[in-house]
């Protein structure tokens, strides 16, 4: 699989790597064993960087990805990320402070088996942490005290992006971006790309939508995400399918699968598309093993052509922009 340096990070990224929320919760049931197997077959198809946070599962996700990267003599070949924020109740800006930061990466350095995490990012903060400057402090300080080697952020909004790119070792920005959510493209990725911070693009699927395997009438456990959180009553509604609407977004995707190459899946047309952009990687899910290896195989594909890059900007411009473009 191709391979990306990011220069503040330090560190080469598998152009796909895997998303690990649905290995902790919310996205209905997935047992220890099969966690093992869709880490397995990822990093079998040469995804070596894992996505995690310390409130998936309550820190199940971490210690499955921990368990899997340690039992590797080659575990150095693997970069895990981590995030904290999302364990504050209530979750506000005062929240963000030294304490829990110290407190919440011990917890993940234990979950994870390790002395010194890889990266650590912000989980989605409230907007007035971005622009306090004792935030980077107390970031800076962790580094200081070998908790963590490098941090960056995940964020909502393009604004909040924009704003932390001014610190000078910021390492990456999670930040949503795929064929149906594209305002990241306008700022935020040039911006990255040309200081050396990484991109990560997560719900590059958004929630699935772009397998194109859905319909109207299809329904998910009540313990997932896109069951409970289409309202956003549980956190950002633009976590779930992106925050289009479930009917606008499958009609759109009916589109997207019909410009699907032969051979290909919906899915990894919707990754070859973010392939194409100045991202670092993207951090798909997978609920099976088979899954797993599908995305990960978009790492070694071509380049998607421009008449099916400039249909797909049809699409979005014509069906989903309004709905998502100004919100984020």
């Amino acid at each position: 699989m191709k391979s990306n340096r990011v220069p503040r990070l330090g560190r080469d990224l598998s152009q796909v790597g895997l998303g690990c929320w649905q290995l902790g919760a919310d996205w209905g049931d997935v047992s220890d064993e099969q966690s093992h197997k869709i880490l397995a077959a990822a990093a079998e198809s040469g995804t070596t960087f894992f996505d995690t946070a310390d409130v998936y599962g309550d820190g199940r996700s971490e210690r499955a990805v921990g368990a899997f990267v340690n039992s590797h003599p080659d575990k150095a070949r693997f970069t895990v990320a981590t995030k904290m924020g999302r364990r504050a109740d209530p979750h506000v800006a005062a929240e963000y402070n030294l304490d829990n930061y110290r407190r919440w990466t011990d917890r993940s350095r234990e979950n994870l088996g390790v002395d010194c995490l890889d990266l650590v990012q912000l989980h989605c903060p409230p907007s007035e942490v971005m622009h306090d400057p004792q935030t980077f402090d107390n970031l800076r300080t962790l580094v200081d005290e070998g908790r963590i080697a490098k941090w960056g952020v995940s964020v909502e909004l393009v604004d909040d992006a924009m704003r932390v790119l001014g610190e000078p070792d910021l390492a990456t920005i999670q930040i949503i971006v795929n064929v149906f959510r594209r305002k990241p493209l306008e700022r935020v990725l040039g911006a990255a790309d040309e200081a050396g911070v990484g991109i990560i693009a997560r719900v590059p699927l958004a929630s699935g939508l772009l397998s194109g395997k859905y319909d109207e009438d299809t329904t998910f456990a009540d313990n997932d995400h896109r069951t409970y959180n289409r309202d956003g009553s549980a956190f950002d509604v633009g976590e779930t399918f992106a925050g289009v609407p479930f009917g606008v977004g499958v009609k759109a995707a009916r589109e997207v699968a019909a410009l699907t190459p032969q051979g290909w899946t919906t899915s990894q047309l919707a990754l070859a598309w973010l392939a194409s952009l100045d991202i670092s990687t993207m951090i798909p899910g997978a609920r099976t093993p088979e899954q797993a290896r599908l995305n990960s195989a978009v790492g070694d594909y071509p380049q998607l052509d421009d008449a099916t890059m400039a249909k797909l900007a049809e699409i979005y411009n014509r069906d989903i922009r309004e709905h998502v473009h100004a919100r984020w």
